[in-house]
């Protein structure tokens, strides 16, 4: 039993009663209970079993203990005062109980408590027979060597009292001279302590401090805090920010001022999410615990009290999520300094980090008061031994000495200050809390690791060095030790060149220079590539402004970072600065368009000259092949591979002598291997005799296995070390042997081919194999002739104790996913396009299907049963035909996620592919309505999944999903196909039959059986088809590819891919056309004059579909090739199928809208066509649009626009311009609807014609003609003329297109003509917008969103 306190019950403290609990055997959840309620000796000596149940919830059985033992223990302790001497209570209840209770003689407590005092106890003794607690006679007893034995003549020993008193009193006099000529050695003592044993404070640990009020003179010696990774401070001073550490801390360092409650995690957020919500790791996190005297806010200081009971609550979830959730165990240390009278609070803050951190080896205290650190002493011996708070605290060492000492072992040179260069070709200095707020980008100063201290670099040079050339990403004290010829130079590539070229060719360029640039460095993995970005980033650190762009920050909060960077401290801001070089690493294209987007935009706000370059995008990414990149756009792109120059090869030869006499060539594995070119034989010998003697039944083995595995499918994937430890089942009593233990752990050749990182954010240790070509290589050859990929794989997923392995869990929890999930694609850099993550993949082809879907219901199991594992299920099993175990795989994610469109469009896909199959069984056979009704059932579910998927798409407003319109048009053509296809509908008369079903209420006899509860729904084919042509026709009509691209993208759908959308909806428009025109193929190919008699408007419509005048987007593809006559003699037999006179014929908007539209695109065409109507008839056509104008459709307005649009000598030109700016104004309504909340890149409206020089209908030309004249340049020239808009200067362009005057009024620009109201007109370009209020001129094209700007030129 432990050691009670040496005082009265009654004067217990609450802390002394939680010991005594604790010594009782009571649940720690009723000792923190009871603590809470602050129950101490006094309350303790009066509770009773009834409010321990009922106040605290205790349960019967501890609340009975207590109180019986409460009662034991007070009838223990029996007190006589003797004759001649005090005879008082024992206060050591635990010590009387054991004997030990002779005060004099113990040698523990002072003379003051024990002079002329006698302790006796009576004893307890339980009785067997009567089963209770008897006490034993009142008894003395005494100290007899290292005996305690009771004391037998009283007389003769109460006698002798005093002198004893006396000798107590001289030998503890006596200690306490001596004390003062031996002195601990605390310098040593705190440096050990903070360093955990090393020689230097690490650079990757992180700190939390916990402090009270600062005097006035400790805060001139806080430079050691301002050197430290400080996470958050836990401050319990309210006037911190006003008077104390906050206020000071905070002119050197940014910091983000919290209080508790702010670190109470919402339910809908993760862990990380929550990091970047409070920007942890970014900025210290300033903990406010006990209010703020300048928070405006209800947030004002409390006494101890009443912070017990209102606020502990809000330490113990701030204290568990740091210590459980966002930091790593070992990764931080807590330092407790103490300057000034500890209070409560500040006690319970230790319990709390005790508590969650499971222990006190990480938690140090500093105080320089003794009076000060008796109170914290006395409380924390209550959780642990007063040897342990001994030996983990700094007491007396004033904070003068403790900011020298801790100096010393600092990384840095005390106080580090950085300079960036500035336009007048000088430096200016760059404040530490200034950088701090630019946390998107780590930031490249011109004396970037200048502040590196000797003793540093001499302790850590080799390891630098060796690190980097066994494959670990390159350091910026990589390229600083060898720029001063502390280790040898890093050898500069020919990519190296080429880039340093590119980028020089930029800043040389004139006044057409582009504001915002850049260049992109392809490589293959593990290359280089990062090492040549980051060499050009090192080189021109003196000349430009350099940063790294961190991962995983919005492009908004870049590019706001990136704009302060290039201003920051000019003097003539924002005309006057160095440009800003970024390294952008390894993200997806779309990421790098927001960024320039959004780069533009604030160059565009700033209004910054014209030809200076601002921002220089250096984008960094991974491809499989880098040299077809480079093709692509040479004044951009830069390859780097891993095959070597001539002249490469001597550098990395001659590199390679040097480095093999100092190190030994495990050492420096991956270049030594890219000195080999990563030749393929080359790595099989290497990984072949490194597994030469590997014992394949080890842990570690098992560990590399794992390790090849995730290397080999994910890019970038690791495993943290924590996992690891996990995994191996190792036990590290110590953080200082840490590393050591976890290395020593390692099989010899996973030493070889492991490399330690560490999380830059989080400081999170983990591994990854030196290179995902030796990975791939070691994870086949680990393959023993029984073992198959999925195997290993499996392996994986069943190990739990990775899986539940809390830190570094997002991160394996992703790979994990990723490896099951992600889908190659090559415009993210992979080799090819796959249907399924290429483990999956491999696994299907190379082992078996059944395999593969063995694989993923175990994933799905893993991620307790996640929607999307399901939905993968479902495509694997259709893809392989098993189509039962398909649709139970979609329904069950369906049911997960009934709102979600991939997903439904995944259910519909099942039924499309069931189908096709269904299909092809009877392909060869003659068709019935008996055996095709099981197929036609099935379609027409697809089509019924399609519609849900399409009513899904609209509502989400966040994607444009348009899979289930594209893949309902597909299932309706195969569907009508094998409908026509039935012998009883293959005869002329047979069509028109079979069209007779489709469109009415007719059902001929021979299908009323077979196809029963069909019916309803074929006769909606019709309709549903032509809404989602409509649709589709709509979405090109909004967005189509950029002008300045080479090709139309494709069609991003669920699991069909468009290559051309538009071409695709021509040719489906067609074939729907041609099966519900009714006539026979041969028949819609003769003139149309002999045919127009018999159709009915109907037919008639369906015809003109087949011909490609059913929408406005396949109207105008047909101007695409202009030479060709066949697209005249199409639109003539369009307009050909309309009524002669539409205007007297009441056509529906619809069929208005598409007559005028191929008006428009015959007249572009042609102008000596018998079928053109004259331009006034079509602006009177218009006049049959709905007048009110939210009832009109987008085409029809957009046609207003183009019909209305006046010329210079139009005697109308007012009433035109009203009617054009009416129309315009629902344009843009419409385009907003259809926008939804999508990402600025993704907004790039289409433009459809110019206004030409022409008059009457040649006063517009279709797109097609203008980017006819840039057909014949190469495809990389091409693109830099649109991009740097150098197109609008060629000759060819300024004849074709006419230039209208405008003005610009604060960055926006105006239509000059309109009397009435100003005609604001879009810039699609802000960029070209001049900044002062300018006269004008400038190119105009239509666009569905109204009038578009081009290329706006300011009138000299």
């Amino acid at each position: 039993m432990a050691e009670l306190p040496d005082k009265p019950v009654e004067k217990w403290t609450e802390s002394d009663v939680s010991s005594w609990l604790r010594s009782i055997g009571i649940k720690d959840q009723y000792i923190q209970k009871l603590h809470e309620e602050e129950v101490d000796g006094k309350i303790l000596k009066e509770l009773t079993e009834d409010y321990l149940k009922r106040e605290t919830g205790m349960k019967s059985g501890p609340a009975l203990l207590i109180v019986k033992k409460k009662n034991e223990l007070i009838e223990s302790i029996q007190v006589q005062k003797p004759q001649n001497v005090k005879k008082t209570q024992d206060s050591g209840l635990n010590k009387a109980a054991s004997g030990q209770n002779e005060k004099q003689a113990t040698g523990k407590e002072t003379i003051s408590i024990v002079k002329n005092r006698v302790y006796s106890v009576r004893l307890p003794n339980f009785k067997e027979k009567a089963n209770k607690i008897e006490h034993e006679k009142e008894v003395i007893y005494r100290r007899v060597g290292s005996k305690t034995e009771p004391v037998m003549d009283q007389n003769e020993f109460y006698q002798r009292v005093r002198d004893r008193d006396d000798q107590r009193e001289e030998a503890e006099q006596s200690q306490f001279l001596s004390a003062t000529d031996f002195c601990e050695d605390l310098g040593r003592k705190l440096t050990m302590l903070v360093t955990s044993g090393k020689k230097f404070i690490e650079k990757e640990k992180w700190y939390i401090l916990v402090t009270n009020k600062f005097r006035q003179s400790d805060l001139s010696s806080i430079d050691f805090l301002l050197n430290m990774k400080i996470f958050c401070v836990f401050d319990f001073d309210p006037d911190s920010k006003v008077s104390g550490f906050c206020g000071e801390y905070l002119q050197h360092h940014a910091a983000n001022l919290h209080f508790m409650q702010n670190y109470k995690i919402p339910s809908d957020m993760s862990v990380r999410e929550f990091e970047n919500h409070l920007h942890l790791f970014e900025q210290t996190s300033w903990i406010f615990c006990n209010g703020r005297s300048d928070f405006r806010g209800n947030e004002t200081p409390c006494d101890e009290m009443t912070w017990i009971k209102t606020k502990i609550t809000l330490l113990r979830e701030s204290v568990s999520l740091i210590c459980k959730q966002v930091l790593p165990k070992k990764s931080f240390l807590v330092i407790f300094l103490l300057t000034s009278p500890v209070e409560k609070p500040l006690l319970h803050t230790f319990s709390e980090f005790f508590t969650d951190m499971e222990g006190h080896e990480d938690i140090i205290c500093i105080c320089e008061c003794e009076e000060n650190y008796q109170t914290w002493r006395g409380f924390a011996e209550s959780y642990c031994s007063e040897e342990t708070v001994s030996r983990s605290s700094v007491v007396g060492m004033k904070m003068s000495h403790v900011n020298a000492t801790l100096q010393r072992i600092q990384p840095l040179t005390s106080r580090t200050t950085k300079h960036l260069s500035v336009f007048t070709k000088g430096e200016c200095l760059l404040e530490t809390r200034e950088e701090e707020r630019m946390y998107s980008l780590e930031i490249l100063s011109v004396d970037h690791c200048d502040e590196t201290s000797e003793e540093f670099i001499e302790a850590e040079k080799d390891n630098l060095e060796r690190q980097f050339y066994h494959g670990g990403k390159v350091k910026w004290l990589n390229f600083w030790l060898a720029e001063n010829k502390y280790i040898g130079e890093v050898i500069q590539r020919d990519a190296y060149r080429e880039s340093s070229k590119l980028l020089s060719d930029i800043l040389k360029r004139g006044t057409d220079q582009v504001q915002v640039n850049s260049i992109n460095i392809y490589h293959h993995p593990g290359s280089g590539g990062s090492t040549v970005a980051r060499q050009v980033l090192w080189n021109n650190r003196k000349d430009l402004r350099c940063a790294v762009v961190k991962p995983s920050y919005s492009a908004s909060t870049v590019s706001e970072h990136a704009v302060y960077l290039r201003e920051y401290e000019e003097k003539e801001p924002p005309q006057k600065c160095l440009p800003v070089l970024l390294l952008v690493e390894d993200c997806e294209s779309e990421y790098l368009d927001d960024l320039r987007s959004e780069l533009e935009t604030a160059v565009y706000t700033k209004k910054i000259t014209q030809g200076t370059p601002c921002f220089i995008l250096l984008s960094c990414r991974r491809s499989h092949n880098p040299e077809k990149k480079c093709k692509e756009s040479p004044l951009q792109n830069v390859a780097v591979t891993h095959k070597l120059s001539p002249q490469e090869k001597r550098q990395f030869a001659g590199k390679r002598e040097k480095l093999e006499q100092q190190y030994q060539p495990e050492f420096i594995l991956t270049f030594v291997l890219m000195s080999e070119e990563f030749e393929q034989q080359y790595i099989k010998d290497f990984v072949k005799n490194l597994l030469q003697d590997i014992d394949h039944s080890s842990v570690v083995t098992k560990l590399i296995r794992y390790v090849a595995l995730l290397n080999s499918y994910v890019q970038n994937s690791f495993i943290s070390q924590s996992h690891c430890e996990a995994l191996m089942a190792l036990t590290i009593q110590f953080d200082r042997f840490r590393q050591h233990t976890f290395e020593a752990s390692l099989s010899e050749q996973a030493k070889l081919i492991f490399i330690h990182l560490r999380d830059e954010k989080t400081h999170i240790l983990s591994i990854r194999i030196i290179h995902p070509l030796v990975a791939k290589e070691i994870l086949w050859q680990l393959l023993d002739g029984q073992q198959q990929l999925s195997g290993i794989a499996l392996d994986l997923l069943h190990e739990d104790v990775l899986y539940e392995n809390r830190f570094g869990k997002e991160e394996y929890v992703k790979f994990l996913r990723d490896l099951f999930m992600r889908r190659c694609r090559i415009s993210k850099g992979d080799e090819s396009d796959s249907f399924f993550s290429p483990l999956i993949e491999h696994v299907r082809e190379s082992e078996s299907p059944d395999k593969a879907i063995e694989l993923l219901k175990e994933a799905y199991t893993r991620f307790n049963k996640d929607a999307f594992f399901a939905q993968q299920l479902a495509r694997l099993n259709y893809s392989h035909e098993k189509f039962e175990e398909a649709k139970q795989w979609a329904e069950i994610a369906a049911k997960k996620m009934p709102k979600n469109s991939y997903i439904l469009d995944t259910k519909g896909q099942v039924y499309r592919r069931w189908f096709n199959a269904k299909c092809k069984v009877i392909e060869n056979v003659t068709k019935t309505p008996q055996n095709t009704a099981d197929a036609i059932e099935t379609a027409l579910k697809a089509m019924e999944c399609f519609g849900e998927c399409e009513m899904a798409a609209i509502a989400d407003l966040d994607t444009m999903n348009n899979s289930g319109f594209f893949a309902a048009v597909e299932v309706g053509c195969n569907l009508l196909k094998l409908v026509f296809s039935l012998q009883l509908f293959s005869k002329t008369s047979g069509q028109a039959e079979c069209l007779k079903y489709l469109v009415t209420e007719y059902i001929p006899e021979e299908v009323k059986k077979p196809w029963e509860g069909l019916h309803e729904k074929l006769k909606g084919l019709q309709m549903s088809m032509h809404c989602a042509l409509e649709w589709i026709s709509e979405d090109l009509s909004y967005f189509q590819t950029d002008i300045s691209a080479e090709e139309e993208e494709p069609a991003v759908t669920a699991e069909l891919k468009i290559n051309n959308p538009k071409n695709w909806l021509v040719n489906k428009s067609a074939v729907y056309g041609k099966y519900f025109s009714s006539a026979s193929l041969s028949k819609l190919q003769q003139p149309c004059s002999t045919n127009t008699v018999i159709l009915t408007p109907f037919m008639k419509r369906m015809q003109i579909y087949y011909l490609g005048g059913g929408n406005i987007t396949t109207i105008f593809s047909l101007l695409h090739d202009q030479t060709d006559r066949g697209q005249i003699n199409a639109l003539e037999d369009i307009i050909s199928l309309y009524p002669s006179s539409p205007l007297k014929a009441n056509l529906e908007q619809m069929d208005l809208v598409n007559y005028i539209a191929s008006q428009i695109a015959l007249g572009c065409l042609s102008t000596e066509s018998p079928k053109l109507a004259p331009l006034q008839y079509l602006q009177k056509l218009c006049q049959q649009f709905p007048a009110e104008k939210s009832k009109c459709l987008s085409s029809a307005l957009f046609l207003l626009t183009l019909l209305f649009w006046p010329e210079d000598s139009d005697p109308d030109k007012e009433r035109k311009y009203e009617i054009v700016m009416s129309a315009v104004e629902f344009l843009k309504r419409s385009y907003w609807t259809k926008m939804k909340d999508i990402p600025q890149r993704r907004q790039r409206i289409y433009t459809h014609f110019f206004l030409s020089h022409g008059s009457g209908r040649a006063k517009i030309v279709h797109k097609s003609k203008v980017e006819s004249l840039t057909k014949q340049l190469p495809v990389s020239e091409k693109r830099m003329k649109w991009l740097r808009g150098e197109v609008w200067k060629m000759p060819e362009i300024a004849k074709l297109l006419k230039p209208i005057h405008g003005w610009t009024e604060d960055g926006t620009v105006f239509l000059e003509g309109p009397q009435r109201k100003k005609f604001m007109i879009p810039a699609l370009y802000s960029a070209s917008v001049p900044y002062s209020n300018e006269n004008v001129t400038f190119y105009l094209g239509f666009t569905f969103r109204g009038p578009v700007a081009y290329n706006i030129t300011v009138i000299q």
